[in-house]
């Protein structure tokens, strides 16, 4: 195991700074008079627990290979999942282990399903936990993007590598300063949003909370009925406009701030994300409009805010989309799938592989009207070799086969049609609320058998974690070398 103490000396750091995060709860139970052991319990726990993993491998090398990179990326996320459910366990909602488990790996992957059935008289230090567990999940996701993903070759996510000397056996030098600016930026993002959601009406705890939720794109709401409790036009603005923040690439952000003032205009990410939010929100407009044939019928607002919700993976309601038709069901499915930028903190396909995609099957289709032409495939001016283009289309190949796997599963476990599929689409999307009268806009996930729960907890990790980085840990190849 000497080979993998930089892997559990690094996760004794996650568990103290998971344990240190806690003591925010606790100064919120002091201040909303809610006084119990809840998090004081959990946070001697995790503390104890880090501190041990630290300092049984402060002699490790530092250094960090492709192996460990992968095992750190799985066990950071489940043992964070575990540590971070035990508040739950132990506080007076009477949870059981499963969805204490259930929400916590809900929060971190920042999914934002959950099992609280009434939230509106959940303790306040309950609240303020779930919105911290989807901030950490948020950064943690976009920080492992744009250091230790592009080294590991996870499904195409090479193409983000930010220095073109990228080594496999050591980590760039560069990353701990990358790491720092992003913390920065999602710092500031995250400040901005609780200022504007404060300033249109929000109480200063609710603008905390919401903005954690926000900028991660986890969609945990402090109310039942989600952004639609405030029902005030200002906060959803303020809320798409932070979604879509969170949702572009943060590489571009350092990017902007070292210099490159038309990174966001010229990015074809964002450009292309950008013109689905457009066209989204038009065919709904369109399929509207023929459905009722008044305009002022049409509830713009709902539309604009749900396509931003459910395309980022965020998740936040506003009103029942379930109810529009068939139409817009299939279509919401179809956008939980998409989902936003790489590098960003939303999950989904992201964007970048359905555009190589695009440009591989546009590719095929010029090979058979020119059998003797040879086509390049470009990507943002950088040339998508064989080996490349594998990764994306297995990738993606490997997303619908698992999400099929899932509903299967979900389907034996007792669920409905729907509830299955949708069931499957949100937990390997990381989008929150389902279709149906069960876990749709309205609904939640609590009265689910527990059997559901652990596989939409698996399905959870498997998306926010890109697929392969935890399914390669399964290869007896992988642990030869």
């Amino acid at each position: 195991m000497s080979n993998y103490k930089t892997v559990f000396f690094t996760l004794g750091i996650l568990q103290i700074i998971l344990g240190i995060s806690m003591i925010i709860p606790i100064l919120t139970q002091f201040i909303y008079s809610e006084i119990d052991s809840s998090f004081i319990g959990a946070s001697i726990i995790s503390i104890v627990f880090g501190i041990l993993f630290f300092l049984s491998n402060l002699n490790h090398d530092k250094k960090l290979n492709l192996q460990q990179a992968f095992l750190l990326t799985a066990l950071s996320w489940i043992s964070i999942a575990i540590f971070g459910s035990l508040p739950f366990v132990f506080s007076s909602l009477d949870l059981s282990i499963t969805d204490s488990f259930f929400e916590s790996m809900s929060g971190i992957t920042t999914t934002g399903s959950t099992i609280i059935s009434n939230l509106e008289i959940a303790p306040k230090s309950i609240l303020l936990w779930r919105a911290i567990l989807q901030w950490l999940g948020g950064i943690g996701i976009i920080v492992m993007a744009i250091t230790l993903m592009p080294i590991m070759n996870v499904g195409g996510m090479q193409l983000f590598k930010i220095s073109s000397n990228d080594s496999s056996e050591k980590l760039l030098p560069k990353s701990k300063e990358i790491a720092l600016r992003l913390i920065y930026v999602y710092l500031i993002l995250t400040t901005l949003c609780a200022m504007a959601y404060k300033f249109f009406g929000m109480s200063i705890f609710d603008s905390i909370t919401h903005s954690m939720t926000t900028i991660a794109t986890g969609g945990f709401s402090n109310y039942n009925s989600s952004i639609g409790y405030f029902d005030s036009l200002s906060i959803e603005i303020s809320s798409m406009i932070f979604v879509i923040l969170g949702s572009l690439p943060f590489i571009a952000y350092i990017k902007f701030l070292s210099g490159n003032r038309k990174i966001f205009t010229s990015d074809v990410q964002i450009k292309s994300f950008i013109k689905i939010i457009i066209f989204s929100i038009f065919l709904l407009f369109v399929y509207s409009f023929f459905q009722d044939k008044n305009i002022y019928n049409i509830n713009l607002r709902s539309i604009f805010f749900n396509v931003i919700s459910v395309l980022t993976g965020t998740g936040y309601v506003t009103g029942e989309f379930d109810g529009w038709g068939n139409f817009p069901l299939i279509f919401f499915l179809t956008l939980m799938f998409i989902g936003g930028c790489a590098g960003s903190t939303t999950c989904g396909i992201k964007i970048f592989r359905l555009q190589i995609l695009y440009l591989f099957i546009s590719n095929q289709l010029k090979k058979i009207i020119y059998p003797k032409g040879i086509f390049l495939i470009k990507y943002d001016k950088n040339t998508v070799d064989d080996k490349f283009m594998a990764s994306i289309i297995s990738f993606i190949f490997l997303y619908f086969v698992i999400f099929f796997l899932i509903a299967t599963f979900l389907s034996l476990s007792g669920l409905d049609f729907v509830t299955s599929v949708s069931g499957a689409a949100t937990s390997i999307s990381n989008v929150g609320p389902g279709l149906g009268s069960i876990i749709g806009p309205s609904g939640n996930f609590a009265s689910l058998p527990d059997a559901s729960k652990w596989i939409l907890s698996l399905g959870m990790i498997l998306g926010r974690l890109e697929l392969f980085a935890i399914l390669v840990l399964f290869l007896p190849s992988f642990w030869r070398n």
